[in-house]
């Protein structure tokens, strides 16, 4: 058996996940064309590498079938529900860094916090006879998000584009999406409300709980924990 560890098969993520162990004497390559998703492991013995998409790394911890994974906090919180039985933080890698924030129409003047959200919704109930909608792909951690916050009466609409858009495109009122720097929400006439994002991200080292670990491969995974930590 061989420990298996999973990072972004492609992009920025990926480079700087490779150059985040590379600093650390183990290093990472993908083989092959950018349509294979394979990879190599130099400097330690016993660890394969896995290509995923950053969104399938949570599912896979999961589920046991790879030992380590890199991903977003968020991405690990969004798809499961009970993430802290199934896997665990080995450390932040210092990258990646983003949050989820709820934004809503820059025309909106008196919407900057959450009760005014609440009752900015109850107005748009009584007018238009119909919720307000909130566009996200993160429906999980909004909708715990606002019932922490006393928010009822709205809709989550799915978003799997550019959720920015949706205001415009008049298929929401509001958004909640990841952010780093804020830019394109300001482009698409949009303002962050001014309370504590929803969750703040970044690049992150998991270890699933539930994969297993044969006898011989104890050793290896000691050694790599400590090579990661030193």
């Amino acid at each position: 058996m061989t420990i298996k560890l999973a990072v972004p098969s492609k992009g920025r993520l990926m480079e700087k996940t490779f150059d985040w162990f590379g600093e650390r004497g183990i290093v990472l390559t993908r083989t092959g064309s950018d349509r294979e998703y394979a990879g190599a492991v130099e400097g330690i013995e016993g660890v394969s590498l896995v290509l995923l998409s950053a969104g399938e790394v949570p599912r896979e911890l999961a589920a046991g079938r790879i030992h380590f994974g890199v991903t977003g906090t968020d991405l690990v919180q969004e798809k499961l529900p009970l993430w802290e039985q199934q896997i665990e933080s080995m450390t932040e890698l210092g990258f990646g860094q983003a949050d989820l924030v709820l934004a809503v129409p820059q025309a909106w003047v008196d919407v900057d916090t959450l009760d005014d959200l609440d009752a900015a919704a109850t107005a748009f109930r009584a007018v238009h006879n119909m919720r307000l909608r909130i566009a996200t792909k993160y429906h999980r951690l909004v909708r715990e998000y606002l019932r922490h916050g006393g928010v009822a009466d709205y809709a989550l609409v799915d978003s799997q584009g550019a959720t920015e858009g949706t205001v415009a495109n008049e298929t929401a009122e509001a958004i909640a999406d990841i952010t780093s720097s804020g830019e394109t929400l300001r482009a698409n006439h949009l303002k962050i409300l001014i309370e504590e994002p929803i969750l703040r991200s970044q690049a992150t080292l998991w270890r699933s709980r539930t994969a297993e670990v044969a006898e011989a491969d104890r050793g290896v995974i000691s050694e790599f924990v400590e090579r990661l930590s030193g």
